[in-house]
């Protein structure tokens, strides 16, 4: 075969939406859709997304960001100038507690928003941070008493891993988005044999939609087969001793 022949199509990423009218409610994620929805009537200023990688959080955050103008914040380093801000206006630490944090900042941070919300009336102020993480927050490696203690009053509404319901309805649309039509016999037997993470979904679409492209074919089966093969064999390998 000619290197011509064997040539991959131009390849255009095709980034997952991130606003409202993207966002698919199941029960997987509905309590935390309801807390992005009702912000600022939350029961507390400062709010905390838990769940596994890939169920959805990043979305989340980024819609809850979008609709009200939040300012993401380091969580590495909390300094004055980010007090002043979240004095102001929402703001967002995503993916918090894996490792070690700023937490003098954050103990500022969070008696800075609960102390500009208190003077406010319920549902009125700007002053509110969410966070979210893959972690509770007992598991985070926290030694500051007093931040452990506010940490305690924290909204922490957890997100499962995606159902079968979200991963097909979120498959679909992912084909939808490229005008690529797709058998639902295929989507099932996607969603029987994926990862539940919404990432390896967004993932294995891009790549059946590439393989598709190379090899002039329609998504099917045999191809999702090849392509599930692919993932595999592109995972590190890990030693014994790991």
């Amino acid at each position: 075969m000619s290197a011509e022949h064997r040539q991959i199509p131009l390849i255009l990423q095709h980034e997952p939406g991130f606003t409202r009218d993207d966002l698919v409610v199941t029960g997987s994620n509905r309590a935390a859709v309801d807390l992005i929805d009702r912000w600022p009537d939350w029961p507390s200023p400062v709010a905390l997304l838990v769940g596994p990688a890939g169920a959805g959080k990043t979305h989340l955050a980024a819609i809850w960001r979008s609709q009200n103008d939040a300012v993401i914040l380091d969580p590495h380093d909390i300094d004055a100038q980010s007090l002043e801000i979240a004095a102001q206006r929402p703001v967002l630490i995503d993916d918090i507690g894996a490792e070690d944090f700023d937490e003098t900042g954050l103990f500022h941070l969070i008696n800075t928003i609960r102390q500009t919300a208190g003077s406010c009336e319920k549902g009125q102020s700007q002053a509110s941070l969410l966070m979210t993480s893959q972690l509770q927050p007992s598991q985070w490696k926290v030694s500051l008493p007093d931040l452990i203690s506010r940490l305690k009053a924290v909204t922490i509404v957890d997100i499962s891993e995606p159902d079968d319901y979200l991963l097909s309805t979120v498959i679909y649309k992912l084909f939808a988005d490229r005008q690529v039509s797709v058998d639902s016999v295929v989507i099932s037997y996607i969603v029987s044999r994926v990862e539940r993470s919404l990432d390896s979904v967004i993932v294995l679409v891009d790549l059946l939609d590439h393989m598709a492209l190379q090899q002039k074919s329609r998504i099917t089966k045999a191809l999702a087969m090849q392509a599930f093969q692919a993932m595999a064999n592109a995972l590190p390998e890990t030693s014994a001793d790991s």
